[in-house]
């Protein structure tokens, strides 16, 4: 975020202050090399790679190495504006931007290879990551403007998304990446200590000889599959072999609900659940909707809502136990 914003002004600044010296020199230190280094690091971190902890992952700083030494002449003699600092600049430029887009593209790839990543973390950096291309492709027009049509209108171009970059990083990587990390470190906890919430045991009715509904009850307590955000009527369906349209119609006619509510009694009663045990009074509620299945805030609160009449913030503080500060969590969030 530092680099990003350092380039940023920079961008402008030169624009005003093209004979400035001290800002030249901070200009030509290249700090992209930096920024390419750092994001890739980043993404070795939030898939658990091996290589970042390599003796070889180290190496990476070394162009912003040589970019800094190679500025030291330029800098003592005071080379700048001359054919020769040109030449240099020109050569970095083209190396940062080849460097940059070289580890990019390889920290994508090694996203999609990772096996031990959450889907909503995968989804997380792998946006992250596309908004690193755009910007560098951005980055790439500045250069191919400034270079062949001498003009810098789509400086402004790569500003604006610089900003909007800003904004969605406050929000997505500092807001929404804490409530994925807490619903992972509720998951770890539960099945470290094989706490489980208490299934909501159905009863079939004596008239009821569908097997269908006994295998329905069987994936939903025993598999737990209305922990899965994105299941849909036609997975249910699937998985008990049946078409969507006879499902719906058998859990109407023995339940007088639809397929929605039926998954949804289920997860408000694992969420009910979470937020009656002190252990998780740290976490958000919003980390306990989606480990309960909701796929949103929005949807966790108007189910727990419609059930309870009131909101899941509201529910836990009114049966807080005296003794919810003793915590038992040593699962650090990452």
């Amino acid at each position: 975020m530092l680099i990003l914003s350092t380039l940023t002004s920079l961008l402008w600044l030169e624009l005003e202050y093209e004979d400035n010296i001290l800002l030249a020199m901070i200009g030509n230190l290249k700090l992209e090399a930096l920024f390419a280094t750092t994001l890739f690091t980043y993404f070795l971190i939030q898939i658990k790679h091996k290589f970042y902890n390599s003796r070889i992952h180290k190496w990476l700083y070394l162009p912003f190495v040589i970019f800094v030494i190679l500025e030291i002449p330029v800098f003592y003699f005071n080379l700048y504006g001359s054919i020769s600092e040109f030449i240099l600049f020109l050569f970095r430029d083209t190396l940062a931007i080849i460097f940059n887009t070289v580890l990019i593209f390889c920290s994508r790839k090694l996203i999609l290879e990772a096996t031990i990543i959450s889907k909503d973390k995968r989804r997380w950096v792998l946006r992250l990551n596309l908004f690193m291309i755009l910007l560098i492709m951005c980055w790439i027009l500045t250069r191919i403007e400034a270079y062949v049509f001498q003009s810098f209108y789509t400086i402004y171009l790569l500003t604006i998304g610089m900003s909007l970059f800003f904004w969605w990083v406050l929000y997505y990587g500092i807001f929404k990446l804490q409530i994925i990390a807490q619903k992972e470190e509720i998951h770890e906890y539960l099945v470290s200590k094989k706490v489980t919430s208490s299934p909501i045991k159905k009863k079939i009715r004596s008239s009821t000889t569908s097997k269908v509904m006994t295998e329905l009850y069987k994936l939903m307590e025993e598999e737990e599959l209305f922990k899965n955000p994105l299941l849909s009527r036609l997975d249910l369906a699937t998985r008990l072999k049946t078409s969507e349209g006879y499902l719906s119609q058998i859990i109407n006619q023995e339940l007088k609900k639809s397929i929605i509510q039926f998954v949804n009694e289920y997860r408000i009663e694992t969420a009910k659940d979470l937020l009656h045990n002190p252990v998780f009074n740290k976490y958000s509620v919003e980390a306990i909707g989606m480990e309960a299945g909701f796929k949103s805030k929005s949807a966790f609160y108007s189910a727990f809502n419609t059930s309870f009449g009131m909101s899941p913030g509201a529910y836990r503080k009114l049966h807080k136990s005296p003794n919810s500060s003793d915590l038992d969590v040593s699962v650090p969030i990452q």
